[in-house]
């Protein structure tokens, strides 16, 4: 017998239960796109130099987008992690051991700090802040936590590349740290559909996962009851 969360072929996002739908305070919650970056995306980033870039993340961007514009009309927060090859001896990238393996085209220069790649694509800009990260979770020895918490935030929209890395490492680690969290099921993507839905539905047993259309009518009805 299937879970009333669970994913089927046809429609990838859990199906949200009565127990997940507080409502948002706006002032306590931010967007976050998650590796929504030139290196990824761009065609003129390195994964697609290195023939690693996907057609499934582009449906996403509009989704996204209209998301962050609804947050920034209604005064929330838009912050976006960056993943970030930090420079070592003679400018050549630390990139960790089965990073190497997996990506062996990634070269000097790609995802340096201030880097076309290292930035948000310009679809989704601006965003209010960007943290840079260096492994799959965002939390992983970098400044997110200090941020979230010096602004307010105790609740995480996440949506972005991909779902079962950056996005899926994340909102685990968001959710040890006490944060309340909010996956976007259509406004994330992986390389594999199997995998998307298949993590997706592994995330249901600790936040709620929602389209990208409820996201919107959440914030504009929040927004709305804002004197």
């Amino acid at each position: 017998m299937s879970s009333p969360n669970a994913s089927t072929p046809g429609n990838p996002t859990p199906a949200v239960t009565a127990r997940h739908a507080p409502a948002l305070d706006l002032s306590r919650c931010a967007l976050l796109l998650c590796d929504m970056q030139n290196g990824f995306l761009h065609p003129d980033g390195c994964y697609a130099r290195g023939g690693a870039s996907s057609p499934r993340f582009a449906p996403i961007i509009p989704r996204l987008r209209e998301l962050a514009l609804a947050m920034r009309a209604a005064g929330g927060l838009v912050m976006a992690t960056q993943f970030t090859l930090v420079p070592g001896r003679g400018g050549e990238p630390l990139i960790a051991d089965h990073l190497k393996s997996l990506r062996p085209f990634l070269r000097k220069g790609d995802f340096a700090p201030g880097s076309f790649d290292q930035q948000v694509i310009e679809a989704l800009q601006p965003v209010d802040i960007g943290v840079e990260k260096v492994g799959y979770s965002a939390f992983y020895m970098s400044r997110l936590d200090y941020v979230l918490r010096k602004c307010g935030i105790d609740t995480l929209i996440a949506g972005g590349v991909v779902t079962n890395g950056g996005v899926a490492s994340t909102v685990r680690d968001a959710h040890t740290h006490g944060y309340h969290t909010l996956v976007l099921g259509d406004g994330c993507a992986a390389y594999r559909e199997e995998v998307h839905a298949a993590t997706l539905a592994d995330l249901g047993y600790l936040t709620e996962v929602i389209s990208c259309a409820e996201a919107l009518s959440r914030i504009r009805t929040q927004a709305h009851r804002v004197p």
